[in-house]
C-alpha cells in the first residue's frame, strides 16, 4: 500500500478491502502519465488497471522504482493481463441480464455500492465482479478466468437477448464517455497536462506524504494562470480532432491558437455534434464562442463544461 501511495496521486494506503479507487499515475514532471483503478484484494494484495497502451510501460516503471529507488520495500509486481478476460455489461438493464445469466452476488446498490468489487459466480464460472463505468451507466465488468471467457460471453449474451443486449465496441464507449466528460490518456492528454489542467485538482492528495511528480507541480509554468484547459465545445458540425482553435473568425493570419480539440463525436443521445478540448483559461471561458479554421471553411464551437449527459450520475447507478 505505501509503494501504490508513491506512484499515485491519491491515497491507496487508506482503500477498505473489497473497494476500488480511481487513480493517476504522473511523470516526474508532474504530467499525467496514466490512470487506471485499483482493487485491494487483501491487506497486502492489489490489482491495478492501466489504459490498455500502458500496461508494460506501468510495469516497467513499477519495477524501476522498487529496484533503484525502494528496494527496502517488499512488493512483487507481477503482470495477469492474459490470465484475465473482462467481460462489461453496462445500460440500465445490467442487473437484469446479470440475474437472468445466474449469479449469487447480491447485484442491488446497497448490497454493492458503485467502486466496489464481489467475488462469486456468473453463469456457473468463478468471477470477480468490478462495480465501475467507463460509460456513464450501470456498469459491471465480469473478470473471468481467460480459459473461460468465450464460455462466459456466450452465456451472458444468451441471457440478455430478452433485453435487446447487443455488443458495443471502443467506438461507440470512446462516445458514451465522452459524453459524461471522461478523458482517455493519451488522447485529451498530451504529456503536458497535469490533473488539475483536467479539472481533476481533488485526485491529488494533500497532506505531507510524497508521489512521484508531486515537486513539479508547484513550478511557475504548472502555476500560470492562462495554461489550457478541459472544457466541452458544442460546435455547429462535427470538429475535426486536433483542430487548432482561435478566439476570431476574420482575424488577421497568422492568428493566435487558444487551444485544440482532443476528441469529437457524433452524440446518438444529444443528437448533436459535441467534442472535448484543451484551451486557455478554458473553464473561465464558458459561454464563449472559438472558431477552428479548416481548409473547407470555418467552424464555430460554444464552449460549455466537459459533462455533457446526466450531470447528476444518476444512470450510473440504474
Amino acid at each position: 500500500a505505501a509503494f501504490l501511495d508513491r506512484m499515485y496521486t491519491n491515497r491507496m494506503s487508506t482503500l477498505h478491502v473489497g473497494s476500488i479507487r480511481y487513480g493517476f499515475m504522473l511523470g516526474l514532471d508532474g504530467m499525467v502519465a496514466d490512470d487506471g483503478v485499483a482493487m485491494r484484494l487483501g491487506e497486502d494484495h492489489f490489482l491495478v488497471t492501466t489504459t490498455t497502451g500502458n500496461a508494460a510501460m506501468v510495469l516497467d516503471r513499477f519495477e524501476e522504482w522498487l529496484q533503484t529507488e525502494w528496494p527496502d520495500l517488499r512488493v512483487y509486481c507481477t503482470s495477469v493481463t492474459e490470465q484475465w478476460t473482462d467481460v462489461a455489461v453496462a445500460g440500465p438493464r445490467a442487473r437484469e441480464v446479470l440475474d437472468a445469466a445466474g449469479t449469487d452476488i447480491d447485484l442491488s446498490s446497497e448490497a454493492f455500492p458503485f467502486m466496489t468489487f464481489r467475488d462469486g459466480e456468473v453463469a456457473g464460472s468463478p468471477v470477480r465482479v468490478a462495480r465501475v463505468s467507463f460509460t456513464g451507466e450501470l456498469s459491471y465488468e465480469i473478470l473471468v478466468d481467460g480459459r473461460r471467457g468465450l464460455e462466459l460471453w456466450e452465456a451472458v449474451m444468451n441471457a440478455g437477448t430478452p433485453f435487446g443486449l447487443t455488443p458495443y465496441g471502443t467506438e461507440a464507449m470512446h462516445v458514451l464517455r465522452a459524453e459524461k466528460g471522461f478523458v482517455i490518456v493519451g488522447q485529451d492528454t498530451d504529456g503536458t497536462v497535469t490533473p488539475d489542467d483536467l479539472g481533476m485538482g481533488w485526485i491529488m492528495r494533500k497532506g505531507d506524504s510524497d508521489f512521484i511528480g508531486r515537486r513539479s507541480l508547484r513550478r511557475a509554468d504548472v502555476l500560470r494562470q492562462d495554461r489550457k484547459q478541459l472544457v466541452g465545445l458544442l460546435p455547429n458540425e462535427l470538429l475535426p480532432e486536433g483542430a487548432q482553435l482561435v478566439e476570431e473568425d476574420t482575424g488577421r493570419i497568422p492568428m493566435p491558437m487558444i487551444g485544440h480539440v482532443t476528441s469529437s463525436y457524433t452524440s446518438a443521445t444529444l443528437g448533436r455534434p459535441i467534442a472535448l478540448a484543451m484551451i486557455q483559461r478554458g473553464r473561465a471561458r464558458y459561454g464563449e464562442t472559438v472558431f477552428a479554421p479548416l481548409p473547407g471553411g470555418t467552424i464555430s464551437a460554444e464552449i460549455v463544461p466537459p459533462v455533457f449527459y446526466d450531470l447528476e450520475g444518476t444512470r450510473r447507478d440504474g
